[in-house]
């Protein structure tokens, strides 16, 4: 849009309308020496050459796309069928705003609508709204909500030591100032059986991940059942990767009361970190103290199908004191294109991606596996993600495949980052873009960073 700058008589209006007589009279409470400071900035370039120079920044960065990746933790490289581009590249979608007078947004809320009942579908709960910033800000509304579900009458939340480090991190900072006592994670060593008997009478919510954070699958069918013999009342919130729904049992089928996770892997992309979305499911009964929105099917008065807001717990619709959203646009668009995922995709569709990604991680823990200087950790099954037990800092290993001379690999995630006894243990993940020629690849540089160092 054009540049509109005031006229010196609309300045002089406004200067006198607070009763100041000139502009430089606001700036009298800054001191003098630091009012104007001298800036030692470069000189002023053309668009030319700004794009040139910015251009030169971003050829450092390793693409994703070409270069053979093992690095997961919670952002993936899948394939997205070009279509999920298409669509929300479209200007009704890339340019619309959240819906305040929703009802006037048809195609918006039915997008939102379609999106809701997929995501029910995964997770074999009621109720899903759309959506959250990204997997940790979920997790922490799945605590709000339990919490809010127990009527602030109970201060215990339990963590599992193997739910993602970024998700325990933001969760005790959401719960700041709420009296909450969050425990469970202060080792790694406390197994599943140890959490469910801290479960009792002040305990808000029980939060698990299936495949954990460290890939591995947990048996958790007999958890709720556990659970109440404890207590009837806390909530079980199981953290999910998508794609691994598209092969296994629903959380919701195995006592969930609460399904969320990162929406990431639906065709989202890695975009340098964002922007991702936070996928979130309940069970009906809890829908009232849910967070975000959720759009419902109906019929107007001529009985043609239409779309309508059904919960807008947001700030601007009802008082601030009640609200319970922190839904924005980005979340609208990253909703719609997980939306056109899975419907390109379909079920077996879905399904097909989650089994590459099971066989082709199994195929790459395996040949890693037959390497002297490196184990494969099988405490448990895995989905797509293993951890290896190597021969040095994953630093130093990653740094090495960074710089490899038949070019570069980007390794797998430190895990001596975030869990104490793990040093020299790298999370690997593998998806249905990883060809059999990179996972050679891949551990044929293992093999020869480990001679190296011998050497």
């Amino acid at each position: 849009m054009d540049y509109l700058p005031h006229t010196d008589e609309e300045r002089r209006e406004m200067l006198a309308r607070i009763g100041v007589e000139a502009l430089v009279n606001l700036f009298e409470d800054i001191p003098a020496d630091y009012r104007y400071p001298e800036l030692d900035l470069p000189r002023p370039l053309s668009e030319m050459e700004a794009l040139q120079e910015l251009s030169a920044i971003a050829e450092q960065n390793l693409d994703a796309n070409a270069t053979p990746t093992f690095l997961g933790a919670g952002a993936y490289r899948h394939w997205a069928p070009s279509v999920v581009d298409y669509v929300i590249r479209r200007g009704e979608f890339a340019t619309a705003y959240t819906p305040y007078q929703a009802e006037i947004s048809q195609g918006t809320l039915q997008a939102i609508f379609e999106y809701q009942s997929m995501i029910c579908d995964l997770t074999g709960l009621d109720v899903a709204n759309a959506s959250h910033y990204d997997g940790a800000t979920a997790a922490a509304e799945a605590v709000v909500h339990a919490y809010n579900v127990q009527r602030k009458k109970r201060h215990k939340v339990i963590l599992s030591p193997k739910l993602h480090p970024h998700y325990r991190a933001t969760i005790r900072t959401y719960m700041q100032g709420m009296d909450l006592d969050i425990g469970g994670d202060e080792t790694l060593s406390n197994s599943l059986s140890d959490l469910i008997q801290r479960v009792d009478k002040d305990t808000v919510c029980l939060i698990l991940q299936s495949p954990n954070f460290l890939g591995e699958i947990e048996d958790l069918s007999r958890v709720r059942d556990q659970m109440r013999a404890q207590d009837k009342r806390a909530l079980l919130a199981v953290a999910a990767n998508p794609i691994s729904l598209g092969l296994f049992k629903p959380p919701g089928e195995y006592g969930a009361d609460i399904v969320f996770g990162e929406g990431q892997p639906l065709g989202l992309g890695l975009n340098f970190g964002g922007p991702y979305l936070g996928f979130y499911a309940s069970r009906e009964k809890y829908v009232r103290r849910i967070a975000g929105r959720l759009v419902g099917e109906t019929v107007d008065s001529e009985g043609a199908r239409g779309y309508v807001m059904t919960l807008t717990p947001r700030e601007q619709h009802i008082r601030r004191d009640k609200a319970t959203s922190n839904i924005c646009t980005n979340q609208g668009l990253m909703a719609l294109a997980a939306s056109v995922y899975l419907a390109s995709l379909g079920k077996q569709g879905l399904r097909q991606v989650a089994e590459l990604n099971y066989h082709k991680a199994h195929y790459a823990a395996d040949a890693i596996d037959q390497l002297a200087a490196y184990e494969v950790r099988r405490d448990a099954p895995f989905f797509n993600e293993f951890v290896v037990a190597c021969p040095a800092p994953v630093a130093e290993i990653n740094a090495y495949l960074r710089h490899h001379e038949d070019g570069p690999i980007i390794g797998g995630y430190d895990l001596g980052q975030d869990y104490p006894g793990l040093e020299n243990h790298m999370l690997v993940a593998v998806t249905e873009m990883n060809y059999r020629a990179e996972i050679d690849r891949f551990v044929t540089s293992l093999a020869a960073f480990a001679q190296q160092r011998e050497a």
